[in-house]
């Protein structure tokens, strides 16, 4: 949580940070780094709610406290500790170039065995590519058209989630970032990933406070 909450303070694009969350101990930190805390509902605190509907709650919210909805709102996730200012930049840099744009988000490229064209299904003992037909005709790396992963951030157009989309709308924009900037912090191997890259300086970062 450090880390997304320097970034963003860091960021002269961002004009307020607040943490969406029903835990205590979120909140409490939170609060004790100057983040303003809105208590998230019991309807949206389930494993599998939509983020959209999330942020739409936090758009509301500040609707409703401050008179006026954001524009834009950035999902700043700890999940993805290694966003910088410059990621949240540039993102809403291009959104705010392209009014039909619903978001601008970070990608960086496939490594190539994640390839989809590479990828295996796996039923009854038995192993057989995804895309048998793609595969014949992109059978190695320099064939394979380019693809790309979500990176560590989203920007999201208020009107686009106030109508009813997802945090990625219709039309979203693209910014590419390093891949170990868009590593997701999902379990123990991932966290020891990132400390890896850490201790050995492969990533830069913003200064920050330990919890």
């Amino acid at each position: 949580m450090s880390y997304v909450i320097d970034s963003g303070k860091a960021c002269p694009t961002i004009t307020k940070i607040v943490c969406s969350t029903e835990h205590d101990k979120i909140a409490e930190y939170c609060t004790s780094r100057d983040v303003e805390v809105y208590r998230r509902p019991d309807a949206l605190a389930g494993d599998d709610t939509p983020v959209a509907d999330v942020l739409r709650h936090v758009i509301e919210k500040i609707a409703e406290d401050e008179g006026n909805a954001p524009g834009l709102v950035a999902l700043l996730q700890p999940t993805s500790p290694f966003l910088l200012p410059e990621h949240i930049e540039k993102c809403v840099s291009a959104l705010r170039g392209d009014e039909s744009a619903d978001s601008a988000q970070t990608i960086t490229p496939v490594f190539h065995n994640a390839h989809a064209f590479n990828q295996r299904v796996f039923e009854g003992g038995r192993v057989s590519f995804r895309f048998k037909k793609e595969r014949q005709q992109a059978y190695n790396k320099q064939r394979k058209p380019f693809f790309f992963l979500f990176g560590n951030l989203v920007v999201s157009r208020s009107r686009s989630l106030l109508s009813g989309m997802d945090a990625f709308g219709e039309t979203s924009l693209g910014v590419e970032i390093d891949r170990p900037y868009a590593i997701d912090i999902d379990g123990l191997e991932d966290l020891g990933y990132a400390n890896y890259l850490i201790d050995n300086s492969l990533i830069e970062l913003v200064n920050h406070k330990e919890l």
